[in-house]
């Protein structure tokens, strides 16, 4: 590394600039089918609504339980429409988003051959592998605040400006809804750093994107499996999606802080710890494709 830094004009640090990489992510079919998607969805909700009958609890008997009484609530405005928009993405399609993103960055190098052509820049690999992770994180809070936005904009458009409701306490105003709505999207984002992390490991471990996207995506239905073993107790504390609903916490008045806070630092440290292990084999390993 001395001949390279006495290089005239080479520095690391200038090596695989930020917006270079976000610019072939952004031209990669996988980002703009992702992020159009996030545009499509809400407008899919809200046809769905529209033609789908309007079936409501009081059609039902039941109504079909909470999910039912939060479709009930999601056509008397936008900031409910928006916040539906998030809880039926939440399971699965966030999770699929992340996934993709950050376990198809560096598996899909490693398959096209071209890994160790970037590597042979010199491109530093701690610095190749903070350059993609920045990337990845960068287009999925893009996919979350898409769909987000677009969910508030035509639900807005469409059921007017009212307060945000809520199924397990009284409404919150419109102004201190918005506040409600950033924070629980900022939860979501903070728990899908699980996936996040995992994602990223795999795609570090495996020459395959779609083992390493899959791989994560498995792993996290797995835990939510888990974690609705009530024998396995206190043991389910431990699990990454355990803490996963608690953004609930938020519609309630006052804010429930404590499931809060423990899924916050139960997101961090795993996703710290996956990308920790990620760098650490990515700087050592071998790299032939």
């Amino acid at each position: 590394m001395s001949s390279l830094e006495a290089a005239t004009g080479y520095r690391p640090s200038r090596t695989l600039p930020i917006w270079a990489e976000a610019r072939r992510q952004a031209s990669r079919r996988r980002t703009q089918l992702a992020l159009g998607f996030m545009v499509l969805l809400p407008l899919i909700i809200l046809a769905a609504f529209e033609f789908g009958g309007g079936g409501g609890p009081d059609e039902d008997g039941d109504g079909g339980g909470a999910f039912s009484s939060m479709a009930d609530l999601a056509t008397s405005g936008g900031l409910n429409f928006a916040l539906f928009g998030l809880a039926v993405s939440a399971g699965f399609l966030l999770v699929v988003v992340v996934a993709l993103f950050f376990g198809d960055t560096v598996a899909s190098e490693a398959s096209w051959g071209s890994l160790r052509y970037l590597l042979a820049v010199p491109v530093p690999r701690a610095r190749l592998l903070g350059v993609k992770l920045t990337v990845a994180a960068a287009y999925s809070l893009v996919a979350l605040l898409l769909l987000t936005g677009t969910g508030l904009l035509i639900g807005t458009l469409r059921y007017g400006w009212s307060p945000l409701g809520s199924t397990i306490a009284a409404e919150i105003p419109p102004a201190e809804g918005v506040l409600r709505l950033l924070g629980i999207l900022a939860y979501l984002a903070t728990t899908l750093l699980v996936v996040a992390g995992l994602a990223f490991l795999l795609s570090v471990l495996t020459d395959a994107a779609l083992g390493a996207v899959g791989g994560a995506v498995l792993l996290w239905i797995l835990s939510s499996i888990l974690d609705q073993i009530e024998a396995l107790g206190s043991i389910r504390n431990a699990l990454p999606t355990h803490y996963t609903d608690a953004w609930m916490g938020l519609l309630s008045t006052p804010v429930q802080t404590e499931d809060l806070a423990k899924g916050a630092i139960s997101a961090v440290v795993y996703a710290t710890l996956f990308w920790g292990i990620a760098f650490y084999r990515f700087t050592r390993k071998d790299i032939t494709s």
